[in-house]
């Protein structure tokens, strides 16, 4: 049985529960179930903090998780990223009082604030600074005016929270992060079950990013309409009753469907339809 990882609070829980149950699992009614027994999926999922994660999946006693870059970078456990998930995305930066350094190799001597103090501590070495770092749980940005650093350096997603706080973002950003799948470091890469479940994640992330497109076209027009829609490997083209007309259908991305069927409107087709995805295998 697969024993997998997942967020049981916080900005992951959510997203990585909703594709869990896209990807066909199981996943708990109750927020308070700590342990659920898929075995009609042969999976055991456990729901833990999302900063211990990684020292459980690093450690060999669960197989896989679903935890931040963020998280597993900070954790320094033996545990490796497989997969990209596209949610939860965010940037590590590091932010002080406007005059008081414009980048990190200006650091040396000075404290830094953080709730991720192995990431960061990593980072000042990797740059060969010789700064201290404070751990925070929290709320770091007061850290400054309340005199415990001069530096902070913290998650940002539009920074109007520092710029409140009279801060400016410096230097360039120290991690760009989002929702992982992790595995032991060393695992062996060829386990079924584990390819079964990636395999799973990669069809929910397919199926979230294209639209299935159906549309009716004259024959004189197919070549360009396909050029349009080319599909993931080539569209299915199938002749109509009337003849001198192909029905067809193919793959295109949600995020250009609208305009791809304005210029098949505009190229002649008609009955252009455009469907949800709600599962695949590539």
């Amino acid at each position: 049985m697969l024993r997998i990882a997942v967020p049981n609070k916080g900005s992951l829980s959510e997203p990585a529960s909703a594709m869990l149950h896209e990807a066909g699992y199981r996943q708990r009614k109750d927020r308070r179930e700590l342990v659920l027994v898929d075995s009609a999926n042969d999976v055991e999922f456990f729901f833990l903090r999302p900063r211990d994660i990684a020292v459980y999946v690093g450690s060999g006693k669960l197989d896989i998780g679903i935890t931040g870059r963020d998280l597993l970078l900070d954790s320094g456990s033996q545990a490796e990223e497989i997969m990209q998930l596209g949610f939860a995305g965010s940037t590590f930066r590091y932010a002080t009082r406007p005059g008081t350094a414009e980048d990190v190799s200006e650091f040396g001597g000075m404290t830094v604030a953080t709730s991720f103090s192995g990431l960061v501590t990593k980072h000042l070495a990797d740059n060969g600074v010789d700064a201290s770092v404070v751990h925070l749980d929290g709320a770091v940005e007061t850290a400054i005016q309340l005199g415990v650093a001069e530096i902070i350096a913290d998650v940002v997603e539009t920074g109007t929270t520092l710029r409140n706080a009279g801060l400016e973002i410096i230097g360039e950003p120290i991690l760009e992060s989002e929702a992982v799948v992790i595995r032991r470091s060393g695992a062996p890469a060829g386990d079924p079950k584990v390819q079964q479940f990636l395999r799973r994640m990669q069809g929910v992330l397919v199926a979230r990013r294209y639209v299935m497109m159906d549309y009716d076209i004259r024959v004189e027009h197919v070549e360009r309409a396909v050029a349009l829609t080319p599909g993931l490997e080539s569209p299915t083209v199938s002749p109509l009753h009337h003849e001198g007309w192909v029905a067809v259908r193919s793959m295109v991305p949600s995020s250009d469907a609208q305009r791809i069927m304005d210029e098949l409107y505009e190229l002649g087709a008609r009955a252009i339809l455009t469907t949800n995805i709600h599962a695949c295998r590539l």
